[in-house]
């Protein structure tokens, strides 16, 4: 069966946990246990997140004042280099001879694609609101709070809607061949169609997620798994009345209840993949990959 799995930052990078690459080697290690118990029996196609590294690259391009900073797409180029090798490493220990292979990968995006008129995806680093309002001042960012308290903030920038991914026939030809592939990282470099038909780099940031849902549709795979930190999907999150829902119909989830800047975009990916492809979709925490898959953990989208 061919899966594909999308991996959230937490793979590499816990809630709160410093940027250090010791720290996300550590992680990984412990999560490619978890994927590995997939790849060793299914076809697997693996997406992941971006966030607080593309953010850190920015950070980090910014405070070198000798050269204009690196935009977005470039920075995103640099990210899936980077967490692909970290993720590599990591399968290889835990699945001697097989074929990992990561790809940088171009989604294709509309210009005119509202998003760009209201930053919404978070990036980089947690700060408290007076400094996360001092750096949007003194940078030009925009900013907003991270999760239901508002007691963190983000940077957020645009992130508009994937359209088409470049490399797809690519990613194909690996799959069928026997690769796990790792790709659409960050949710892909954001691209345009250029004036000679050539993709150029955008300033954006795409859902992983929503990438994950094409990716998927267009691969044909059987399966779709996004994984994260959270047991599955919680109805009435944050209630006292609060309850995982373990199975739930594509047709019966409203993405719009649920919040923005986490788990909508994971909300409209599974509904969209179940309801174009009819096959189930999977939202539950990384460790529990396996036991996701069949349908002992986390919640099950059906068509």
């Amino acid at each position: 069966m061919r899966v594909l799995v999308a991996i959230g930052g937490n793979a590499l990078l816990k809630r709160g946990e410093t940027l250090g690459i010791g720290t996300q080697r550590r992680n990984m290690g412990d999560a490619a246990l978890a994927l590995a118990a997939i790849a060793s029996e299914h076809r697997t196609i693996l997406v992941h997140g971006n966030g607080p590294q593309v953010g850190l690259l920015a950070l980090e391009a910014d405070a070198y004042k000798d050269a204009p900073p690196y935009p977005l797409d470039v920075l995103g180029a640099e990210s899936q280099g980077m967490i692909g090798y970290v993720i590599e490493e990591a399968l290889r220990r835990v699945l001697p001879g097989s074929e990992i292979v990561t790809l940088l990968t171009q989604t294709l995006v509309d210009p005119d694609d509202p998003a760009f008129a209201a930053p919404s995806k978070p990036i980089g680093p947690l700060y408290d609101e007076k400094t996360a309002k001092a750096l949007a001042a003194e940078r030009g960012w925009s900013v907003a709070p991270d999760g239901p308290n508002g007691k963190v903030w983000r940077r957020v920038v645009a992130s508009p809607a994937p359209r088409a991914i470049v490399e797809i026939e690519t990613i194909r030809r690996l799959t069928e061949i026997g690769c796990l592939v790792i790709c659409a990282g960050g949710g892909g470099i954001p691209v345009r169609a250029g004036a000679a038909g050539a993709p150029e780099g955008v300033e954006a940031v795409i859902d992983k997620d929503l990438a994950a849902c094409l990716l998927a549709i267009e691969l044909g795979v059987e399966r779709l798994l996004i994984l994260t930190d959270v047991e599955g999907v919680f109805a009435d999150w944050g209630k006292p009345s609060q309850r995982l829902l373990k199975s739930v119909s594509a047709g019966d989830l409203d993405p719009a209840s649920f919040a923005a800047g986490s788990m909508r975009p994971k909300i409209e990916a599974v509904r969209r993949f179940a309801l174009e492809t009819g096959h189930p979709a999977f939202i539950g925490r990384l460790g529990d990959a396996a036991s996701i898959l069949a349908g002992k953990a986390g919640t099950k989208v059906s068509p």
